[in-house]
C-alpha cells in the first residue's frame, strides 16, 4: 500500500497495478508517479495498491500462481472464498471505504500493443458514462469502449457502487517498456491536472496518433478470429489504421502455402498483436 496525501483538502484518487502477475508496467508507472507527487500534490490525496498479485508476479504468469484463479475476475470478492475471492475483497472494501473521486486500474496488453484506456460496457447510465468519456479522453490516449460486460472485474464493481473507474491498457506485459511507462505517467498526469490535483503546465499529452481516432470513442474487437491451424504472418502493426477490408494477417502451413488471408471487418486501429506465432481455428490475431 502506497499513499502520498496534500494538506489541502481535495480529490481522491486510487491507483492499481499488478492485478495480473504478467503485467508489471503498472507498478513501475506508480512507482515513478509517487516520487513526483511527494512534492508536487496540491491537493487532495492518491493512494495505490502497486502489487495486487505477488503470487503471479514471483513466478511470471498471470493468474495467482497458488489456485490458478483471475483476480480480475473474482470482485467484489468474499472473505470466506477462494483465495482469490479473499484478496479481492480486502482490495475491494480498502478502496471502497475511501469513497474515491476515481480508479484507475493499470493493465498491459499483447506483444506491441499501444496504449489506451478502456471504459467498462455496463457504465451506460448518462452520468457515469459521460465521465468516464471525459476521463478517457483527457488522458490523451485511444478511448475504447469495451464491448464485454465482465461482472466480476474491479472497475464493474467499483462502477456498480457509483465509484468512477477506468483501466488503463498501457503497452505491452512481461517487460518494461520505458516508452510506454513514460505514456502511462503523463495519461495519469493529465487526469490529475484536470482535476487539479497537480500544476497544469498547459501542454497536455496526446498519444501520437491519427486524429480521427483520438476524437472518437471506439468499439473493442478481437475480430476476425482465425480458422486455420498454421504460422501467423503479420501484414499490419499495432498503431495502424486500417479500412474495412485491408488485409491485416496470412496463415501459412508447415511447407510455406498460404492458406487463409485475415481482413479487417471495419475501419478501426489495430491495438496489438497476438504473442505467438501459432494460430488455431477460432483463434484471435489482433
Amino acid at each position: 500500500f502506497m499513499s502520498v496525501h496534500s494538506s489541502n483538502t481535495g480529490p481522491t484518487i486510487w491507483l492499481t497495478g499488478c492485478m495480473h502477475g504478467d503485467e508489471i508496467g503498472g507498478t513501475v508507472i506508480i512507482q515513478e508517479l509517487f516520487k513526483k507527487l511527494k512534492t508536487q500534490l496540491l491537493k487532495g490525496s492518491v493512494l495505490s495498491f502497486p502489487l495486487m498479485n505477488p503470487f503471479g508476479f514471483e513466478n511470471v504468469t498471470r493468474n495467482i500462481s497458488i489456485s490458478q484463479e483471475d483476480l480480475n475476475r473474482a470482485f467484489p470478492g468474499n472473505k470466506k472464498g477462494t483465495l482469490a475471492q479473499r484478496m479481492a475483497s480486502l482490495i475491494f472494501e480498502a478502496i471502497t471505504k475511501t469513497n474515491p473521486n476515481l480508479v484507475l486500474d493499470l493493465h498491459n496488453d499483447w506483444n506491441k500493443s499501444i496504449p489506451y484506456a478502456i471504459i467498462d460496457k455496463q457504465s451506460n447510465e448518462t452520468e457515469m458514462f459521460n465521465k468516464l468519456c471525459q476521463y478517457a479522453k483527457v488522458s490523451g490516449l485511444v478511448s475504447i469502449l469495451d464491448t464485454e460486460v465482465i461482472s466480476n472485474s474491479l472497475t464493474y464493481n467499483l462502477i456498480k457502487n457509483g465509484i468512477p473507474a477506468l483501466t488503463m491498457e498501457l503497452g505491452e506485459s512481461l517487460t518494461i517498456n520505458e516508452k510506454n511507462i513514460e505514456y502511462g505517467i503523463q495519461a495519469i498526469w493529465n487526469i490529475l491536472s484536470e482535476m487539479e490535483m497537480v500544476d497544469d503546465t498547459g501542454a497536455r499529452f496526446q498519444y501520437p496518433v491519427n486524429p480521427m481516432v483520438q476524437q472518437s470513442i471506439l468499439s473493442y474487437s478481437s475480430y476476425p478470429l482465425c480458422s486455420s491451424s498454421g504460422i501467423v504472418r503479420f501484414i499490419k502493426k499495432p498503431g495502424e489504421i486500417v479500412k474495412k477490408g485491408d488485409k491485416i494477417a496470412r496463415i501459412y502451413n508447415a511447407f510455406g502455402k498460404q492458406i487463409e488471408t485475415m481482413c479487417a471487418l471495419n475501419k478501426g486501429i489495430i491495438l496489438g498483436q497476438t504473442d505467438y506465432a501459432v494460430a488455431f481455428p477460432g483463434f484471435p490475431l489482433m
